[in-house]
């Protein structure tokens, strides 16, 4: 083997997934025009495909909601299922759950860039209750759906939630802060994840990065594909990812919920840290408030 082949890591690849498709006014931007700000910052980045993960019940026919879904599929992207009006599976039954994804499925399983992929709101598979979880996993494939797991997640849904807190209670946000910290975190994240997925099955596979539809990722997206990047990352098409025989994996353990790097890591009784730590609300809470706000000294 030539000393450069012997030396050489396992190639890091990402594809990009965003939840909650038309999600809610943030701090920042108004969220009509947000979905072009978006389409433009993956254009201007090179990301040829990610996908969208759409509630219909929060679309009207006709509406700018439609509009933009869309624009995102014209744009290259592709659109998959998140339920009709994102319930949380631990609360609710398998039937209605179901049915809840039975509606969306007939809005939009007929439109252009449809891919057959559901994503659990909340990632919450069933929680503790294994009856529930075998149930949906059974209905969906029945439906012929398969699982559109993440493997990365920074919990950006809650550095997004603390920025309209803040913004709402009149607090001084450092908006290169809070992009840093956007893009670091989310960059950790992805590399926690790989490092993971090698002490739990060994060998390296195109990650799923976890993102919404939030101001943050219009404003800051072209800055996180740029550092992961930097990092050594090759940005993937979601096609590409999925089609990894490690999305198909089943982990049964004690609760099903969170990344499948994760649940994978926990059936497998990989040791040592198995949780990104910034997804502790207490940990980036307190990272916003000292990066973001300068209120006292960051504690990593």
């Amino acid at each position: 083997m030539p000393p450069a082949a012997a030396t050489e890591m396992p190639k890091k690849r990402i594809a990009l997934s965003f939840d909650d498709i038309p999600r809610g006014a943030g701090a920042f931007l108004d969220p009509d025009n947000r979905p072009a700000m978006l389409i433009a910052a993956l254009r201007d980045a090179d990301v040829e495909q990610a996908v969208f993960f759409v509630n219909p019940g929060r679309i009207a026919s006709g509406d700018a909601h439609e509009a933009s879904v869309e624009a995102y599929v014209a744009a290259g992207h592709v659109i998959a299922d998140h339920t009709y009006s994102h319930p949380r599976l631990s609360g609710t039954s398998a039937d209605a759950y179901l049915a809840n994804i039975d509606r969306a499925e007939a809005w939009l399983k007929d439109r252009p860039g449809y891919r057959p992929w559901f994503r659990y709101p909340y990632l919450d598979e069933g929680g503790r209750n294994k009856a529930k979880r075998d149930a949906v996993r059974t209905g969906l494939a029945e439906r012929g759906l398969a699982n559109g797991y993440v493997t990365a997640d920074g919990s950006d849904w809650h550095i997004e939630q603390l920025a309209i807190d803040a913004r709402r209670a009149g607090r001084a946000i450092d908006m290169d802060a809070l992009r840093d910290l956007y893009v670091e975190t989310h960059v950790l994240s992805a590399e926690f994840s790989y490092n993971l997925t090698d002490r739990a099955i060994g060998r390296p596979i195109p990650q799923v990065l976890l993102l919404h539809e939030t101001d943050l990722a219009a404003l800051f997206i072209g800055d996180l594909v740029r550092a992961l990047r930097d990092k050594g990352w090759e940005i993937v098409t979601i096609d590409a990812a999925y089609a990894d025989p490690i999305y198909d994996e089943r982990p049964d353990t004690p609760i099903a919920a969170g990344s499948l790097v994760e649940m994978l890591a926990w059936e497998h009784k990989v040791t040592g840290m198995r949780w990104f730590d910034r997804n502790e609300q207490a940990v980036g809470a307190r990272l916003f408030r000292t990066r973001v706000l300068h209120q006292g000294e960051a504690q990593e």
